[in-house]
């Protein structure tokens, strides 16, 4: 044999074997917190959290931060008649609400952006659709400047804003956002992708050994 094949052989045989030495990625045993728009991670003490709320549900019963108390949540934004991006989200909430709906340290929050048409009834209508379960998953609706604002300073769900600053533009986004049973926002999440979905209910069983 020559030289030249020695040499390749012991090459190949150290490259192998520092495969097989090759240790897995450790597995992420802590979430960041989110404290401004731009989503940066931060890994040290939290600073931002969801603000007071009040809002009407589904029944017409107030639901405040008091309901979410010590409970991780998924926090969305949608209206009714939404045609394009709603009835994904909805989907993909319905799909979450199977996953835990045996869990009580996990709920969901849905908040309507069209207050002025999205009445009790209407949600109610489509919580039935939807096989809402109503101690798991609020659909809230109330004062629009109440809404708005804890979309875009409490969850900071609309990109748009954060751009603009244009408090008169219509809010429409695709994020799921995960609070943890403090009131922080530990994730965001396209929720019309179910790739996403699936790495948040991840960061959902992180958050419960968490804690």
């Amino acid at each position: 044999m020559s030289l030249r094949r020695k040499c390749l052989g012991i090459f190949i045989a150290v490259v192998l074997c520092a495969c097989k030495e090759e240790k897995p990625a450790q597995a992420v045993a802590k979430l960041p917190y989110f404290n401004t728009a731009e989503f940066t991670p931060e890994w040290d003490m939290p600073k931002h959290k969801i603000p007071p709320f009040t809002f009407i549900n589904q029944n017409g019963l107030q639901v405040t931060n008091e309901t979410y108390k010590g409970k991780i949540y998924i926090a969305d934004f949608f209206f009714t008649s939404c045609p394009g991006i709603c009835p994904k989200l909805t989907k993909n909430m319905v799909n979450i609400q199977e996953a835990y709906k045996n869990d009580d340290d996990i709920m969901l929050l849905s908040h309507t952006v069209m207050p002025w048409r999205d009445s009790v009834p209407l949600l109610k209508a489509y919580a039935k659709k939807n096989k809402v379960l109503d101690d798991k998953w609020h659909l809230v609706t109330g004062d629009k400047d109440a809404l708005y604002s804890i979309a875009r300073t409490g969850y900071f769900a609309d990109e748009d804003f954060t751009k603009t600053q244009d408090e008169s533009n219509f809010i429409h986004t695709e994020n799921f956002i995960l609070v943890d049973n403090e009131g922080y926002i530990r994730g965001v999440y396209n929720g019309t992708i179910g790739l996403d979905v699936e790495r948040l209910k991840r960061h959902i069983d992180i958050l419960k050994r968490e804690f």
